[in-house]
């Protein structure tokens, strides 16, 4: 009987989880081949060393939050509002070793050592904030207003999980309600 391959994808994901716990330091071939359960030896059958692995979990990454995100928010219909609030509820819901707000995170502290990773990742929010332009112009005429309001929507995106602060009577899921009405109106 044929012994399974552990499939490419489970190497990108628990390098993922990986770099989302400890940096890329942490994206050891020996730590993710015990995590998966498996040898080493089948990592080089996909990878020809940590290198690769590392590229290649940036590629996923980076089509899993721009191009994977817009097409779930495209393939809903609907007008701009519509589509900015399923893009707000897929972003809020993001969980998981590619998607989840720690691999953003972890990708973004990676690039401020690393000029190939600030790259991709100034890639990556151009492309969010192209997006997010596209369909703020639609109901929004002043160009000053729609880049604020793409601004916030990318910064509450990435810096609502290092606010601590107290909301007085409400809870941060009341304010984050609130905001998205604010960014919709």
């Amino acid at each position: 009987m044929a012994v399974a391959r552990t499939p490419r994808a489970k190497w990108i994901e628990e390098g993922l989880r990986a770099l989302a716990e400890g940096g890329p330091e942490a994206v050891r071939i020996e730590v993710l081949a015990q995590a998966l359960g498996v040898s080493k030896g089948g990592f080089y059958g996909y990878f020809g060393n940590r290198g690769a692995l590392l590229t290649e979990m940036l590629d996923a990454w980076e089509h899993e939050v721009t191009e994977a995100v817009i097409e779930r928010v495209e393939s809903g219909g609907g007008d701009a509002r519509a589509k900015l609030e399923r893009l707000f509820q897929i972003a809020s819901s993001g969980s998981g070793p590619i998607t989840g707000i720690a691999a953003d995170l972890a990708v973004r502290d990676w690039a401020r050592r690393d000029e190939d990773v600030a790259e991709r990742l100034r890639r990556v929010d151009d492309r969010r904030m192209e997006y997010l332009r596209s369909l703020f112009r639609t109901f929004c005429a002043d160009e000053d207003d729609v880049e604020v309001r793409c601004m916030l929507a990318v910064s509450l995106r990435i810096g609502n999980h290092f606010v601590a602060a107290a909301h007085g009577t409400r809870s941060r899921a009341e304010v984050l309600e609130l905001t998205r009405g604010w960014l919709l109106r």
